[in-house]
């Protein structure tokens, strides 16, 4: 059976102007735009008043574990999004040596959230791909191999420096990792033990990735006070390597910090010049989500979470760790001086007897619990295992703006799904254009739909999606430009955006008028 969209006005995702056609969808792919005749026993989706468009690529998604426990993914499916990226900050499923699924586990949990219920012993990205596509998947998911997985098989958790048989066989296992399919390398420097390592070790994984013409997609070592030399860095990995460089999230955290914005684009424009590829993806929000164990300092990480327990439990490492947060360390991204204590707020525990803290900032947990902040944090992040996540607010929404409308620029999510979470999980791309195109119009349409679609698919090396064109896959979206918008707020973020009238995966429909089916209609993508 064809579908036919009819009455629509396409944006097909290159940045050309809109233009009235019907799209025709047979199979799994679009098979003409254009004045198409209706045939007998054609499917009719009548997108009169409404955009049609390529499907939204996530850059930057946490659905890891997710998809192997609720492979739908529905807050994604509900703003568009057809495809994500997995393997996100260096810390992801694969690859996993069994002797390191205790441990991993902890340590993912904060971001990717932790299960019982699903098989731990895949061991590779090969393992971790194949039992994706065993079960089905609910939308388009492609991955890049995660730093921290390597460092942890390679030479384990522990703050040391690799010799140089065990950078070998670092880029070995990267090697490994992109013959089975991933899209590039991802590492996170802020997280362990991938912040353990030094420029050079990087540079060396990154030449491999450069042969496979894959993307380093970089969580940079700062986004607040030592952003400057954190790029550079960056910028020389891309430089020394030849590797394709993509900044994760990209921001400037924190009021004493945005002076440096002028300097930080000037960096791109130089790397650019300089014949570097450099592009950075970004949520449409003014703060930010992570877990909540990255305001305590680097050394409470060193040798992994079980470490980090032990120093919780000990009152003079407290007493060190305080001290270290008021104070500062060169180098490191201190969250609780650019956001402040107030401004931190607990997203997702794992536990029923902390469920009370959820929604509540440091402060508050203090009161709450009758302690000092520090210590009612610290006593939170035992308790739960350092399985707490959170949000920090940290920018303003011209700088949101300045950043969005970059030509390096492409749109995420970054969502982590447990909890109350940010309310990027369900907004990031209703938000871009009822807010910043419709309301704000800091940009055209056609430059936000491109932004969301072709660019990344560039980018990542995604081919035969992120346009409309014949013989392209049918991952579509069908929206009000009227009224599409995001309805999730910090304090209610669990609000499906509006405006979403129809999105096809790979020419099945998954939203029919605004409402969800339930069907396994993705691929799990390989490169």
């Amino acid at each position: 059976m064809r579908i036919l969209i009819k009455n629509g006005m396409v944006v097909d995702g290159t940045g050309a102007k809109a233009f009235a056609a019907s799209v025709a969808i047979e199979g799994e792919k679009i098979t003409a735009i254009g004045q198409i005749p209706e045939q007998p026993g054609d499917k009719m989706i009548d997108a009169a008043g409404l955009v049609v468009a390529p499907g939204f690529i996530d850059t930057h998604s946490h659905s890891d574990l997710k998809v192997l426990v609720d492979p739908y993914v529905e807050p994604k499916i509900r703003q568009g999004v057809t495809t994500e990226v997995l393997g996100q900050d260096g810390i992801s499923m694969a690859p996993l040596p069994k002797q390191y699924i205790s441990p991993w586990r902890k340590n993912l949990a904060g971001l990717d959230g932790d299960s019982d219920d699903i098989d731990w012993t895949y061991e590779t990205t090969a393992g971790y791909l194949a039992l994706m596509e065993r079960q089905g998947v609910g939308l388009n998911q492609s991955y890049l191999v995660p730093h921290g997985n390597i460092r942890m098989e390679a030479i384990g958790l522990g703050n040391c420096q690799p010799n140089a048989e065990e950078v070998k066989t670092m880029c070995a296992i990267t090697r490994r990792e992109m013959e089975a399919g991933a899209y590039g390398l991802s590492t996170g420097l802020i997280y362990m033990p991938c912040a353990y390592s030094e420029t050079q070790e990087i540079i060396e994984m990154c030449k491999v990735v450069a042969e496979y013409d894959g993307v380093f997609v970089v969580h940079q070592r700062s986004e607040a006070d030592t952003i400057l030399t954190s790029m550079e860095e960056v910028i020389e990995v891309g430089r020394q390597s030849g590797v394709k460089i993509h900044f994760s999230h990209f921001k400037v955290c924190g009021k004493k910090n945005w002076q440096y914005i002028d300097q930080v684009i000037e960096l791109l424009e130089q790397a650019q010049a300089e014949g570097i590829r450099v592009s950075f993806d970004q949520y449409p929000y003014v703060a930010g989500s992570t877990m909540l164990g990255v305001i305590l300092p680097p050394w409470v990480h060193d040798g992994g979470t079980d470490k980090l327990l032990e120093r919780l439990q000990d009152a003079e490492l407290r007493q060190k760790m305080i001290y270290d947060m008021e104070h500062g360390i060169p180098g490191w991204d201190n969250f609780v001086d650019f956001a402040g204590l107030d401004q931190i707020f607990v997203t997702s525990v794992k536990t029923a007897a902390n469920q009370d803290l959820v929604g509540k900032n440091l402060v508050e947990i203090g009161k709450i619990r009758g302690k000092d902040p520090y210590q009612a944090t610290f006593d939170l992040l035992y308790q739960e295992e350092n399985a707490v996540g959170m949000v920090d607010f940290y920018g303003k929404e011209e700088h949101v703006i300045r950043f969005l409308t970059r030509p390096e620029q492409n749109v995420c999510t970054d969502g982590l799904l447990a909890g109350k979470p940010h309310p990027r999980v369900f907004g990031s791309f209703p938000r871009v254009l009822g807010k910043y195109v419709r309301e704000e119009q800091a940009l055209p349409l056609e430059a936000a739909i491109h932004k969301m679609t072709a660019k990344p698919a560039e980018v990542f090396g995604f081919t035969g999606r992120g346009r409309l064109m014949a013989d392209y896959y049918a991952d579509i979206v069908v929206f009000n430009p009227e009224t599409v918008n995001d309805q999730g707020t910090y304090i209610d973020p669990v609000q499906y955006p509006v405006g979403i009238e129809h999105v096809l995966i790979n020419g099945k429909q998954v939203i029919e008028n605004g409402q969800y089916h339930k069907v396994l209609a993705g691929k799990v993508l390989r490169k």
